[in-house]
């Protein structure tokens, strides 16, 4: 059940027998010379829409703009400062609940995201702390669709040492799985990218030019992102349905 496909008493009606929601969330942004600009906001979605197709649980829009500064000196890229995002999720939630939404899953699919979310998180709490309000908020979950453990097996299994950290061969295997059709085989030179830290935008083209991390993504294929896709659903399925239970 998807929220833009939906009225809103059809959302009043969704509430009577359940509050909690998944929320994809991604980012805008290079993915190598053969894997697409959306890869990180594509991964999650469809696994979301997945999930909520299987159990009937309702799923928002997609957030597709993250917290990815490091990838602005590649043409397409697109990025939101930090206190962007956290204000972007800060409103998602606050929004949510005074529906009556009391579980909200976010469903991740970029690194990047992972310390603005916590950070938006705690100042969602501090909202509720500092106004002495004692209604709860709803309870948050922050989870990486490519953690969950049939997923990480899987990417082991299929390419080893070559995973890498961007533009890995298992993300863009799932995109390929969604969208065959923008599938893009190459060989690539070097096979396998370099791997260090970086800070900004400037530092993180000089250190990888070609926009990979450690990868090689000409492993990436449609039958290993349909594997991976089965994976990531069981995984989030799961972990969904142990999150909206626990209350």
């Amino acid at each position: 059940m998807r929220l833009q496909l939906s009225t809103w008493p059809d959302i009043q009606h969704y509430l009577q027998h359940s509050t909690g929601i998944l929320v994809p969330i991604g980012s805008t942004e290079q993915h190598g010379p053969n894997g697409l600009i959306g890869t990180d906001a594509i991964c999650p979605e469809v696994v979301a829409h997945a999930v909520g197709e299987r159990i009937g649980a309702l799923v928002a829009p997609t957030l597709n703009i993250g917290m990815a500064q490091h990838h602005l000196g590649f043409p397409g890229s697109i990025a939101f400062r930090p206190t962007t995002l956290i204000a972007v999720i800060r409103d998602v939630v606050q929004s949510l609940a005074r529906h009556g939404f009391r579980h909200v899953y976010f469903l991740n699919g970029h690194g990047g995201n992972v310390a603005t979310a916590n950070a938006a998180f705690a100042e969602i709490h501090s909202d509720n702390s500092f106004s002495g309000r004692e209604d709860a908020m709803p309870a948050l979950r922050f989870a990486n669709w490519y953690m969950g453990q049939r997923v990480q097996v899987l990417s082991r299994e299929l390419f080893a040492d070559s995973e890498g950290s961007h533009a890995t061969p298992s993300e863009i295997s799932l995109t390929w799985h969604a969208y065959p059709d923008c599938a893009r085989p190459m060989t690539l030179e070097p096979r396998l990218a370099p791997s260090s830290g970086f800070a900004d935008a400037a530092d993180y083209r000089r250190r990888f030019p070609d926009g990979r991390i450690g990868s090689d993504p000409s492993l990436a294929s449609v039958d290993a992102g349909t594997r991976l896709f089965e994976a990531s659903v069981a995984d989030t399925l799961e972990d969904y349905q142990a999150f909206v239970r626990a209350d």
